[in-house]
């Protein structure tokens, strides 16, 4: 099913019958891809007074508890209440759902040793990278692929193994250039272990000074292959929880300007 979409910088064509699912999968399996420590999902048959909530097991209904951590369990859209004393709703702060995005590729780079040795040795994402990348486009949604990329990433356990992150400055530029929603294939835009100081998410979010309440944050996709660097509809999906974090299911649509 093919329509137009209107941005401010256009017009596109897009065909809807064609979304490219950059979502991991929500799985009850040990080598579903996790990060921070938590347990794998759970799910589980209510049971109590002779009722059980399965129909395998002779119930007349399936009927599950399911027990997960959004931010550590997969797939999820935060708002700056991940990092505040209050919660900040992203159910209340997430209001609209489509955004003309970009995908870009981007390969880590070492942090320089000149840079502060309690970082030598981890892969970065720098700024200087990203606007390489982004080039003169100004994507309101920006989906960052971390290459090499293969499907490893679907099942990798990210628990104490210092993955990449995005350096602050490159934050900070996100922030400056208009982006609102930044989508990224690693478990955090920061450090795992950086004693709380949580650098890119307070750059982007602009935190505590002028905080941008708008912008989100979207952690653990997964961009394959196929889907090549370059403009795309995104479609943002949320689960409507009132918390900080959400399990999301971020649709991509391949545009064309007309």
């Amino acid at each position: 099913m093919k329509t137009t979409v209107e941005f401010k910088n256009g017009t596109f064509q897009l065909d809807l019958s064609k979304p490219l699912d950059i979502s991991m999968r929500l799985s009850t399996e040990p080598k579903n891809s996790s990060a921070w420590y938590v347990s794998p999902i759970s799910i589980e048959p209510v049971e109590g007074d002779g009722f059980i909530g399965s129909v395998a097991e002779g119930g007349s209904v399936n009927f599950r508890d399911i027990t997960f951590n959004p931010h550590g369990n997969g797939t999820h859209t935060e708002t700056v209440g991940h990092i505040d004393k209050e919660i900040h709703s992203i159910n209340k702060h997430l209001t609209t759902f489509h955004f003309l995005s970009q995908v870009v590729s981007i390969t880590p780079s070492y942090w320089k040793k000149n840079e502060g040795t309690r970082n030598e040795g981890d892969l970065i994402i720098t700024k200087s990278q990203l606007k390489e990348a982004i080039g003169n486009q100004k994507p309101e949604a920006l989906i960052l692929r971390t290459l090499p990329n293969d499907k490893d990433k679907l099942s990798k356990q990210y628990s104490n193994s210092n993955p990449p992150y995005l350096c602050h400055e490159a934050a900070q530029y996100l922030r400056a250039i208009g982006v609102n929603h930044l989508l990224i294939d690693l478990p955090s835009v920061d450090k795992e272990v950086d004693a709380g100081e949580l650098l890119s998410h307070k750059a982007f979010w602009n935190y505590p000074d002028d905080i941008q309440y708008n912008k989100t944050i979207t952690e653990f996709i997964f961009v394959n292959n196929e889907i090549e660097d370059g403009l795309y509809l995104l479609n943002l999906q949320i689960a409507p929880f009132e918390n900080d974090a959400t399990p999301s299911k971020p649709v991509l649509y391949k545009i064309n300007k007309v």
